[in-house]
């Protein structure tokens, strides 16, 4: 964040707006920067970010400072971002709101979307320069006598010189970033085996591990996240890979399914399991086919199919019961309530917040009202 300066937010004579996004939130490497929401703007020359409700408190950092920068997908409860890797601050740069960051870093998190539009626009700004051509070019003078002297020849030949050396350019920019990011895929796969090195000498006790380094080691594949995941490599494929997934999935899924009421939609399930796994993604498919296998092997988890066709995993304890009586519940207390509504007041996500309301209502404990104000559940009092 010390590569920002304060700006008044106007453009240069030379400058052009690409492109702007509300609901972007700063983050000065992985902390969130002491500043509210915002609208980011990408012009050819600068990233700039203005505060929504303070327009006074605008912040700019020119776009040469930026090495590279790459996407970060959304998750569970946290938005995607745009991750940019910058160079150091010059000695001669302007003040702004921080002076000095630990951080060679900064995220661009994206509450309202938008993120994909933006990372691509940004992309081609790196690519052509525009920055770089704007301030060298003039104007071509024309007339005749002394001024035509000066006239720059452009022909054909001048168009197609250009044309290649732009092509060259990015050919070259291309090049760096293709490399960075193969070094990145191969740093992660090199994690993915340390991390399947270290499972394996916790678990045969290989030399001499003592039971402080045991604990050393089980907190590093923690903070890797990821735990020596069942593969097709490892286990084979079929009905064996899935028995051994599915027992992997009781494991991992049981604390995060109590933070969660008991109860999450197979999809949240997939993001979960494959952010934790790293590199050994699961497809769709083995995913479902692991999870039909709850009930067989007789682990504390069940895949459960209601009837609008939503899939779910749940706790085996997590009666169909207590689901009723919660919904009954709120309403009642509530006296009417919508999914999102419900949704807020569990902590659930509003799909399966309304599965439960319409289990209620399936089993005669609730009634609805379908109106254009939406969907509202009632006591049913009849």
């Amino acid at each position: 964040m010390d590569r920002f300066s304060w700006s008044n937010g106007l453009l240069e004579i030379d400058e052009t707006l690409v492109i702007q996004q509300r609901g972007v939130r700063l983050y000065d490497g992985d902390d969130k920067a002491k500043l509210d929401l915002g609208v980011a703007l990408l012009s050819t020359h600068r990233l700039i970010w203005r505060d929504v409700k303070n327009h006074e408190c605008c912040i700019a950092m020119p776009l040469s400072q930026i090495i590279l920068f790459e996407e970060q997908a959304a998750g569970i409860g946290k938005s995607a971002k745009i991750v940019i890797h910058l160079h150091p601050a010059p000695a001669n740069k302007e003040p702004g709101p921080y002076q000095h960051s630990k951080y060679s870093f900064i995220k661009l998190s994206f509450k309202e979307h938008g993120q994909i539009e933006f990372h691509r626009r940004l992309t081609e700004e790196m690519t052509q320069k525009r920055w770089e051509k704007t301030t060298a070019s003039q104007p071509i003078p024309t007339g005749t006598g002394s001024q035509a002297g000066r006239t720059r020849a452009v022909g054909i030949v001048g168009i197609e010189r250009k044309i290649e050396e732009r092509r060259k350019e990015t050919d070259k920019n291309i090049s760096e970033v293709l490399g960075k990011r193969k070094k990145k895929i191969l740093k992660a796969k090199e994690m993915v085996e340390l991390s399947r090195s270290i499972a394996n000498k916790i678990k045969d006790k290989q030399g001499d591990i003592t039971e402080d380094e045991t604990i050393r080691f089980k907190s590093y594949l923690l903070s890797m996240g990821i735990a020596n995941p069942v593969t097709r490599e490892t286990h084979g494929s079929g009905t064996h890979y899935h028995l051994q997934l599915a027992k992997q999935l009781g494991d991992m899924l049981q604390a995060p399914l109590e933070e969660r009421g008991g109860m999450m939609a197979l999809t949240e399930v997939y993001c979960l399991v494959n952010r934790a796994r790293g590199m050994e993604l699961l497809s769709p498919e083995d995913l479902l086919n692991a999870c039909k296998m709850f009930e067989s092997l007789k682990l504390p988890l069940r895949l459960r199919v209601f009837d609008s066709g939503v899939m779910v995993v749940q706790l085996q304890s997590h009666s169909e019961e207590e689901m009723i009586a919660s919904a009954l519940d709120n309403v009642s207390d509530k006296g009417s309530l919508t999914a999102e509504e419900f949704a807020k007041l569990l902590g659930l996500s509003v799909l399966l917040s309304k599965e439960r309301l319409l289990l209620a209502e399936k089993m005669g404990h609730l009634c609805r009202d379908d109106s254009v104000e939406g969907l509202r559940f009632y006591p049913n009092l009849f």
